[in-house]
């Protein structure tokens, strides 16, 4: 089976991991900009990171197998810093126009303040005019106070909900999102978040309509393993192949693919590996022997 994980942070991993991930299914991923652990303090260190998603992070996910797209945005645990707040939006839209971004994002709120409310709606407005779809984090404390703001803010704005994505939902948060047409994120993780099992209570009990699974996979206690150890946990409790696929491949892609850089095709498409290119002269090896072969298409 194949897998597609639309929310991990690659950067924060090693190659040993894209490498099992590729032996997992996993033929694709998002990588969404956010925190890396402690606050960026200029703007330069926002555009070196930047660049890095589009460029070497996505040259290194290719030399294992593994497609990789990125979303931009400046995450709201970052938000609260006003004039670095205001020179990050200014960069931004150069960085909405490039290949392999498909969404704005993560964005949302951390401490659910007006300066994150600001800076949430106004990367909303650029969505709505670089005509992307929107990755939305929601906070980790008083996730359902910050998920009700965020539907308050998502229709303040006016984008269509259609083009959302509420993540890191849970028991408590999925049924508000319900309520709308946006879609519908799920991070799957070690001891928090959520589960294998609990998400596929969650399938049995809402179905698979626009429900997405990712891993969130950072420089935390992660596992970018944790799409294909959901396919499996759905494929115990009954769901059928083609109700693993639909979960784990065709939705996440069909959301992303509203900005018209992504499809399922392409996803799916031969990649084949090629160890002896460079990216900017530098190689993703580190003395070992380059792989070279022509991969294999995933019907």
């Amino acid at each position: 089976m194949k897998y597609f994980d639309p929310h991990i942070h690659m950067i924060s991993r090693t190659t040993d991991d894209y490498e099992r991930m590729y032996q997992a299914g996993i033929v694709g991923v998002i990588e969404p900009a956010f925190w890396q652990g402690q606050p960026r303090t200029s703007i330069g260190t926002f555009i070196d990171y930047f660049d890095s998603l589009v460029g070497w992070e996505r040259f290194r996910a290719s030399q294992f197998g593994i497609r990789h797209y990125c979303t931009m945005g400046l995450n709201p645990k970052e938000a609260n810093d006003k004039s670095l707040a205001d020179e990050v939006l200014a960069v931004l839209p150069r960085y909405l126009k490039k290949e392999g971004v498909v969404a704005v994002g993560e964005i949302g709120y951390d401490d659910i303040t007006a300066q994150e409310h600001d800076v949430l709606c106004r990367q909303l407005e650029m969505a709505k005019n670089h005509h992307l779809p929107v990755l939305v984090h929601t906070p980790h404390r008083d996730k359902i106070g910050g998920t009700k703001r965020t539907i308050e803010a998502i229709r303040e704005v006016g984008i269509a909900e259609e083009l959302v994505v509420i993540d890191h939902l849970n028991e408590l948060t999925l049924p508000l999102v319900l309520e709308t047409d946006c879609w519908r994120g799920h991070s799957v993780y070690p001891n928090t978040k959520m589960s294998e099992s609990r998400m596929v209570a969650l399938l049995q009990q809402y179905g698979t309509e626009k429900m997405i699974v990712n891993s969130a996979a950072d420089w935390g206690k992660s596992d970018p393993l944790k799409v294909p150890k959901t396919g499996q946990a759905m494929l115990a409790a009954g769901f059928t192949e083609q109700q693993v696929e639909t979960v784990l491949f065709d939705n996440p892609i069909d959301f992303f693919a509203q900005s018209g850089r992504i499809s399922r095709a392409q996803v799916s498409a031969l990649l084949p590996i090629d160890q002896t290119q460079l990216f900017e002269e530098n190689s993703a090896l580190r003395g070992q022997e380059p792989v070279v072969e022509n991969g294999a298409a995933y019907e």
